[in-house]
Order: C-alpha cells, then structure tokens, then sequence
C-alpha cells in the first residue's frame, strides 16, 4: 500500500493545508473518497487511518486532509498547537479548504494512473458531515456524500440571547477541551461569517438539493449529535440511505488514541456500509 503523509498544499487563507493519501498502487485508477474530519477534529485523530487503510484495501484511493484552520500546525498536525489559528476558523474556510483539495486532486498528474478524478466521493465525520453536503451541492465533480454523525443545522449550534450579546462584546468566547484541557477561543468573527453567507451555511437547503447519491450513517446512542438530525436530513433528501448503527456513539466506539490494529465494531460497520453504498 501506498501511504502519503503530511502533503503540503496552499489553500486561499495564507495557511497550509496537510494532505494524506492511501491507495494499493496497481496501475488502475480508483474511485477517490476524501474525508472532512470534524470540530475539534483533525485527520490523524483515533482511528481514521485505519480507517483510512480499510478503504484503500478495498479499492479507493482514501484522501484525508486536516482543514487550514483546525488548530494544528505542519510541524504538529496533531492537536491544537495553533489555537489562534483555530480561533480564526469558521464554515466558509472549510468549504474553501474542501475546494482547495479537490483542485488538487484534479491537478495532481502524480495521482492520475491511480486515482480517478471522475469518481470523487465526500465523507464528513459531524461538523463535517455538513461541509461535504455544502459543497457536494455546489460542486459538479462530486459524485456521492456520505454524512457520518453528520450536524443538519449550523445555526443552532450558535449560542443565543444573553450569551450570544456576551460573545459580541467580548469578542471571543472559549470552549474547553474535554481531552487536552485547552480553552479554545472562538472569535465573533464565526458567527458574523456565518450571518454574512447564512444561505449559502444552510444545510437544509443544500441537502434538499442533492441530485447525487446520499448515504447518512449515525450511531443510536450518539450523545454530541443527536440521531433526530440524522432522521431530519434524510427527510430532507428522501432519496438518501439512512442507516443508524444500534448502541454506536459519536465516534462509533473509537477514542483518541486509539491504540489497537484493527477498528471498532461500529467502525467496521460504518465502512461495510459505506463500501457496499460507493460500489452500487
């Protein structure tokens, strides 16, 4: 197999984007799945490169990148060195992000005896399952989404009232970090970007517009996103495949780090179903 890591590209925002690639070289052009992690995420969280392995075993050239705002750095692609960088965030960044590894993709005459560009799929992991939803809608090389954990509404992720006037005035508002202990900031900035392309972020609408093949997977027991979002997008796009995975959490029972050679049950799951759905 082929594994590349760290590949440095340069996005729109003045910030490198890191790139990996795996794929089993052969010579024959394969189908391309590229993965959107998600927030407070990044491409080498848990096990996302089995993951990774597990796809390109089966027959795709597996691409996953780590947004340029995510809070890593070149140096440290893992965890949140950069936490102005990722204070700096926000949707509009990631989508341009997305945009920026597809160009790549496309561009990238090393990739061609193995990769084809005309077969380009979209994972999203949460937060992410709605970046790849934006962009599949607006974006004709893409040719089928997979939403895993997938958010259907950025909107209501935003405080309101009281604590939104607060963030306001304060300009930055910070989240704790369950697993590094960090206080991430986010700067109003997130939000005003939000309001100023509101329908461009809307997730509803962008779904409701896929002409494309549409697979939502969720976990039951999912307790960041709850699975009713799951159940929304699919009414929204009543020609999508719904598959909720019994007992599995937001992370179908991975964790960071993840230490083990193989993935979890739900894992596993999630990559059956997602193979068997970008093969049909």
């Amino acid at each position: 197999m082929v594994i590349t890591k760290n590949i440095i590209i340069e996005g729109t925002h003045n910030r490198p984007i890191l790139v990996d690639v795996f794929y089993v070289a052969d010579g024959t052009p394969k189908p391309i799945l590229i993965f959107c992690h998600g927030y407070k995420g990044f491409k080498d969280w848990g096990a996302w490169n089995i993951m990774a392995e597990t796809f390109a075993e089966s027959g795709f050239c597996f691409i996953k990148f780590n947004f340029s705002h995510n809070g890593g750095t070149v140096e440290q692609p893992i965890d949140f060195p950069d936490l102005e960088a990722f204070g700096n965030n926000n949707y509009t960044k990631e989508l341009d992000d997305l945009e920026a590894v597809i160009n790549w993709v496309y561009a990238n005459s090393n990739l061609k005896t193995e990769a084809n560009t005309n077969t380009i799929s979209l994972l999203g992991h949460s937060r992410g399952g709605g970046i790849v939803s934006i962009k599949a809608e607006e974006d004709s090389r893409v040719k089928s989404i997979i939403s895993l954990a997938g958010v259907s509404d950025y909107k209501a992720r935003f405080p309101s009232g009281q604590l939104l006037e607060q963030w306001k005035q304060e300009g930055v508002m910070f989240i704790e970090n369950g697993r590094t202990k960090q206080q991430m900031p986010h700067y109003f900035q997130y939000f005003e970007d939000f309001i100023a392309n509101e329908n461009r972020l809307n997730i509803e609408r962008a779904v409701s517009n896929l002409k494309i093949p549409h697979l939502i997977i969720h976990g039951s027991d999912d307790t960041s996103v709850s699975v009713e979002e799951a159940k929304t997008l699919h009414q929204w796009n009543p020609n999508s495949t719904l598959k909720i995975i019994e007992g599995a959490n937001h992370v179908f029972g991975t964790s960071h780090p993840w230490r083990k050679d193989n993935l979890s049950n739900e894992l596993q799951e999630v990559v059956d179903v997602s193979i068997a759905f970008l093969k049909t």
